[in-house]
């Protein structure tokens, strides 16, 4: 009989003792906790087996010391900061042992096991497990330099890095084996469905038969059999609470949306999302959990063959992937590392650092869990695309909907109405706070990523055409020399009055032959009228300039004052000679007491169209922002 009173004194008993037996093995403590969450998960499923047994621990210590070890980062406990010397020393020298010594002294440490169920349970017999237990001992004692009298007290301090850990309700822990034990069933469904069709027969198992690793599930509950997974993930975050499928449907109308793994991004190198640059957003979190996805589209290709009378036409249907797509979820200690971990992600996505890769917009969003951002951007690779971005902090929980499309960009509702879901999703499971209602989102200046107030970043940047390799930008320096002027307006950021004048210019350096193609920013901060006059003397000698040289025309593309802004955008084309002339596309931007100028010289067919300087202008604004907040 599954006894619920049973199990849950039995979890929460053992779980601190398994705790501590798990953290001497690897150093680890969110490895050790989630693979102990996990064991007891599995014993939940066969309670009615495990239940009965004399000896649980048996069954249950194998299972987290096999997940506490596949999990582990090696050397965790290095970038553990509040971690006492001594602790640290003690795993240090733990870890100069064989995996055979280390759980040795570990077991015969902190277990009540006695030297010949230790044997039994690393695989030898008690008289070699004994000469290995000797042996590791006096390591032990020798990298400590301590005698081996105090190994065992100092195994058993180990305990004092653990006290601040927070478990799970075992209601919890429950219902997840409960999901456990349906997606067991579905997969046994869908196996015997399989085996009737193929062989024309039906191959019944026993109840014995169940499987008793978290490794081996293959699905979700639901309908659909994946493909295994090598890991699980912490299942303290439900894999039934992040997106399915069929809600994947609002960022690729029209496309054929399929899970393609659910991990707790351990394997690989972690890095799932468009400019993602760390595995976790952050790296002391509790667990996480991630989902991939694919939008394809099946079309028929038609192609006619043979000549003459024996011409046919063949058709055949093509699927192409137009979408991918990854949700992650992050759980961190306590609602302030979740606030930090949100703030980490947004400068990974909207300081995008992948090759060719612009920022497009920023929103900010209401509404949706405690804080919440969208962004916007386009990737001007070989096969351009555009990536939508939506992340939001709930509690503890930071989920971030990441989708790159090569068609039809996902619309700003949509992204907004799956963040909601995503965080709906969650709403509820341990860990999260605020859920979402209507979601609202407003377009917003780019968020700080650390470059100098007012200059443009990398990510800034738009295409230009029949470029090699990325943008790469030069350090921002003093403003001796503007090189985004003219020789129409020669403007200087060096005169009396300004201040933290700085210059910054834009090339192409894996592109050759392009000695003219760059983009130069200057920006400068002066008194807010003295900012107006800068601006208006810049106005006035470009329009001059086009009026009384013969040799330059000037276009002016954009323009806009108020009391608090300026922005004039010009396309200029000076001759050089009867055969030559040198085009240029020049802007000027105040906001409040932040003045900047940007120049583009472009080099035969390398540039980029005007609508995107406008645009890069405009961004500029933005970022004069952050210079003038600083009076």
């Amino acid at each position: 009989m599954r006894s619920p009173e049973t199990f849950d004194a039995y979890y929460v008993e053992t779980r601190t003792r398994l705790l501590h037996e798990a953290y001497a093995l690897t150093g680890d403590a969110p490895a050790a906790r989630a693979a102990v969450r996990d064991a007891f998960v599995v014993a939940w499923h066969h309670w009615r087996k495990v239940g009965r047994l004399d000896d649980r621990d048996a069954y249950i210590r194998p299972l987290a010391f096999r997940r506490a070890r596949r999990r582990h980062t090696a050397r965790i406990w290095h970038r553990d900061k509040s971690l006492a010397p001594e602790a640290r020393a003690t795993l240090d020298a733990l870890s100069k042992l064989s995996a055979t010594q280390r759980e040795l002294l570990v077991l015969n440490a902190l277990s009540a096991l006695s030297l010949t169920e230790i044997g039994r349970m690393v695989g030898l017999p008690r008289s070699d497990a004994e000469r290995e237990l000797q042996t590791a001992t006096s390591q032990f004692a020798l990298h400590r330099d301590v005698p081996t009298t105090e190994a065992r007290r100092l195994l058993q301090d180990l305990s004092g890095p653990l006290d601040a850990i927070r478990w799970p309700r075992a209601t919890v822990i429950r219902r997840s084996g409960a999901a456990r034990r349906r997606t067991h069933t579905v997969i046994g469904a869908a196996l015997a469905t399989a085996a009737l069709v193929a062989s024309g027969s039906l191959v019944a198992t026993g109840s014995e038969a169940e499987a008793t690793s978290l490794s081996e599930e293959k699905a979700s509950p639901g309908v659909t059999v994946h493909a295994p997974r090598t890991e699980t993930g912490e299942a303290i975050i439900d894999e039934a609470s992040l997106l399915s499928s069929s809600q994947m449907g609002r960022f690729g109308p029209g496309l054929d949306w399929s899970e393609k793994a659910t991990t707790d991004n351990l394997g690989g190198d972690g890095l799932l999302a468009p400019c993602q640059r760390e595995r976790f957003a952050d790296p002391d979190g509790v667990t996480a959990l991630a989902r991939t996805y694919e939008g394809s589209v099946t079309r028929t290709v038609r192609r006619t063959v043979g000549k003459g009378d024996k011409q046919r036409t063949r058709k055949r249907e093509v699927e192409r992937v137009e979408s991918t797509a990854v949700q992650l979820v992050e759980m961190s200690r306590d609602p302030d590392r979740a606030a930090q971990g949100f703030a980490a992600a947004s400068v990974w996505y909207a300081g995008c650092t992948d090759p060719r890769t612009q920022l497009v917009s920023t929103r900010a969003v209401k509404r949706v869990g405690d804080d919440a951002l969208a962004l916007r951007l386009r990737s001007w690779s070989k096969e351009p695309t555009t990536i939508s971005v939506a992340m939001a902090r709930t509690g503890t929980l930071v989920v971030t909907n990441v989708v790159r499309s090569r068609g039809r960009a996902v619309s700003d509702k949509a992204a907004i109405t799956g963040l909601a879901a995503a965080v709906n999703g969650l709403c509820g499971t341990e860990g999260a706070g605020a859920c979402a209602g209507r979601a609202r989102a407003r377009t917003t200046p780019p968020i700080d990523i650390g470059t100098p107030g007012g200059l443009l970043s990398v990510v800034d940047l738009p295409p230009v055409a029949a470029v090699r390799g990325p943008w790469v930008g030069t350090d921002p320096e003093r403003a001796r020399n503007n090189y985004a002027a003219t020789r129409c307006d020669r403007t200087t950021f060096a005169g009396k009055g300004i201040s933290r004048a700085l210059t910054r210019t834009f090339l192409f350096p894996e592109t050759p032959n392009a000695s003219q193609l760059g983009l130069t920013q200057t920006v400068g901060a002066m008194a807010e009228g003295k900012a107006r006059d800068f601006v208006e003397q810049v106005r006035d000698r470009i329009r001059q300039c086009g009026r009384e040289n013969l040799g330059t025309s000037v276009t002016e593309l954009a323009s806009s004052s108020s009391k608090a802004t300026d922005l004039s955008v010009w396309s200029l084309s000076i001759e050089l000679s009867d055969k030559q002339s040198f085009p240029f596309l020049m802007a000027i931007v105040r906001d409040g007491t932040a003045v900047s100028q940007l120049g583009f010289a472009p080099d035969r067919n390398m540039t980029m169209s005007r609508a995107d300087f406008v645009a890069l202008s405009r961004r500029v604004m933005e970022r004069l922002e952050a210079l003038d907040a600083k009076g």
